[in-house]
C-alpha cells in the first residue's frame, strides 16, 4: 500500500548560511564606498519608520496587522516589524517553510514576540508532515501555525493526516479567496467555493478561522483614492465571503455565529488604509479586520508609481561600480555605461516607471540588463552627469523582494545614527531555501 503523500517526511534541511559574527567583524564601521558591488544596503532607520507608518495605518483602520515577512526574510527585519514606535504585533506571515522554520528556531518565538504564524500558500499536502512537526515546536513556547486552503483535497489531507496522530488536533485555517486575478483562491459564491466551506465545516481535523486575500492588482494604483477603491474591494471579497459561508451552514444560528477575521491587504491598500478609508465602509462586517502587507518596509520604484510613498521612504538600494563607459552609443548619440549589477542583483521585474532601476542623485538609469552586469542609459540629454570608470553608484530597483532574494547579507546604515548612511552599522543575513 502507498505511503500517502501527506506522511512521507524526511528531516527539514536548513542550507549553509554566512556566520554572523564573521560578517559583523569583517564590514561593521566600513564606508559604502569600501563594499565590493554590487551589495544590497538597507537604512534602518527608515525601514523602521515605515514598520511604524504602516502600525498606525492599521490602527487608524481599526485593523489587527500581520507583517509578512517575504521581502526580507531576517531575524532583525522581524523585529522592526512586529515592534514599532507606534505599536506592537504578533502576527506574521510567511511564504516558505524555511521562513517559518527560522522564525521558530530564532528568539522571535522564544521571546514571545511572534506568536501567529501563516504559511501563505495553499497548503501542499507533501507538506503537511513537515508544518504539524512546525506547530509542535512552535507550540513549545505558545505559538500557533496557521494554514491558507482552497481546495476540498487540502482538507481530505490534514484530516488523514490526524488520523495518523495518537491525538487528534484542529488545523486553524483561512479559506483564500480569488478576487478573480486567478492567482489562487476560490471564487465567493461558486460551486468550489461551497464545498469547500462545507467540508471545513464539517472536518473534524480542520477550522475555520477566516478568509485572506491579496488585491496584487493594486500595484497598479497612481494614486491613494485608486489605492482605497482597491482596499474596498479586498474588504467587499473576504466579506462577503464570510456572509455566504454564514448562510451555507445552518447549524450557525444567529446567537451562536463564529466571528471570522477577514485578512486583507497588499502594500498600496495597506498604504490607503485610515480613519477616514475605513469611515467610508458601508457593509456590514461579518468579522474582524486583520490588515496584512510585507514590502512597505523596504518600497521599490513599482511603489514609488503608485504616488502613496515618496523616495525618501524607500529604505533599500543597489551598490554597483561603473566598470566601462560608451561616448555617444546610446539612443540619439547619448553615451552609456556598464555597471556590474545585472539581472540577478536587481532582478529581471519592470514596472511603469521605465527601466530596471533608477541611478541615485544622477540623470541615469538601468536601461539594460544581462545576467550580472546592467547597460545604463541616460535620462537626460545634458551633457553633464558623465559616470567615471571605478567610481561606485545607488540605484533603487524596481522590485525589492526579488531584488533581496538574490543577495546573501545585506549591509546595514543608519541614518538615524552620528554615523549617517553611508557606514555599516550591522548585518543581516537572510533565510533562503523553501
Amino acid at each position: 500500500m502507498s505511503t500517502p503523500l501527506s506522511q512521507s517526511k524526511t528531516p527539514f534541511q536548513f542550507v549553509s548560511r554566512p556566520q554572523k559574527s564573521a560578517l559583523v567583524a569583517e564590514f561593521i564601521g566600513k564606508q559604502l564606498q569600501e563594499l565590493r558591488t554590487p551589495a544590497l544596503v538597507i537604512d534602518r532607520a527608515v525601514f523602521a519608520k515605515n514598520c511604524a507608518k504602516m502600525h498606525a495605518n492599521a490602527l487608524g483602520y481599526g485593523a489587527e496587522f500581520r507583517a509578512h515577512l517575504k521581502t526580507h526574510k531576517t531575524v532583525e527585519g522581524t523585529r522592526l516589524q512586529l515592534l514599532s514606535d507606534s505599536a506592537m504585533t504578533h502576527a506574521v506571515v510567511v511564504s516558505t517553510l524555511m521562513e517559518a522554520w527560522e522564525v521558530v528556531k530564532s528568539s522571535l518565538v522564544s521571546d514571545g514576540i511572534v506568536k501567529d504564524i501563516l504559511y501563505g500558500l495553499p497548503v501542499a499536502i507533501n507538506k503537511i508532515a513537515d508544518l504539524s512537526e512546525l506547530w509542535d515546536e512552535a507550540a513549545k513556547n505558545g505559538a500557533i501555525i496557521r494554514l491558507l486552503v482552497d481546495h476540498p483535497k487540502q482538507i481530505e489531507a490534514l484530516e488523514h493526516f490526524e488520523k495518523t496522530r495518537p491525538v487528534g488536533r484542529k488545523w486553524s485555517v483561512f479559506v483564500k479567496v480569488d478576487m478573480q486575478q486567478k492567482r489562487a483562491g476560490v471564487v465567493p459564491g461558486s460551486p468550489g467555493f461551497e464545498s469547500l466551506v462545507k467540508d471545513i465545516h464539517a472536518s473534524l481535523g480542520v477550522s475555520l478561522y477566516g478568509f485572506y486575500c491579496h488585491a496584487g492588482n493594486s500595484y497598479a494604483s497612481i494614486s491613494p483614492s485608486e489605492a482605497s477603491s482597491f482596499l474596498s474591494s479586498e474588504v467587499e471579497a473576504v466579506n462577503e465571503a464570510a456572509r455566504l459561508a454564514l448562510d451555507l451552514i445552518s447549524g450557525w444560528s444567529s446567537g451562536n455565529r463564529p466571528r471570522f477575521v477577514l485578512s486583507i491587504g497588499s502594500t498600496p491598500t495597506a498604504h490607503s488604509a485610515s480613519a477616514e478609508t475605513r469611515a467610508q465602509l458601508q457593509s456590514l462586517l461579518y468579522g474582524t479586520l486583520e490588515l496584512h502587507a510585507g514590502n512597505y518596509a523596504m518600497l521599490d520604484l513599482q511603489q514609488l508609481n503608485t504616488g502613496l510613498i515618496g523616495r525618501e521612504s524607500i529604505s533599500q538600494k543597489i551598490l554597483a561600480t561603473v566598470i566601462s563607459y560608451y561616448p555617444g552609443r546610446g539612443a540619439n548619440g547619448t553615451d552609456e555605461a556598464l555597471c556590474d549589477a545585472g539581472g540577478i542583483a536587481m532582478s529581471k521585474d519592470t514596472g511603469p516607471i521605465e527601466g530596471y532601476g533608477e541611478v541615485i542623485g544622477k540623470p541615469w538609469k538601468l536601461g539594460r540588463i544581462s545576467q550580472e552586469h546592467g547597460v545604463l542609459t541616460r535620462t537626460s540629454d545634458s551633457e553633464s552627469g558623465v559616470l567615471e570608470v571605478g567610481s561606485m553608484i545607488e540605484i533603487i530597483g524596481q522590485h525589492a523582494c526579488l531584488i533581496a532574494a538574490a543577495h546573501p547579507w545585506y549591509y546595514i546604515t543608519d541614518s538615524s545614527s552620528d554615523l549617517g548612511n553611508q557606514v555599516v552599522v550591522d548585518i543581516w543575513i537572510p533565510w533562503k531555501g523553501w
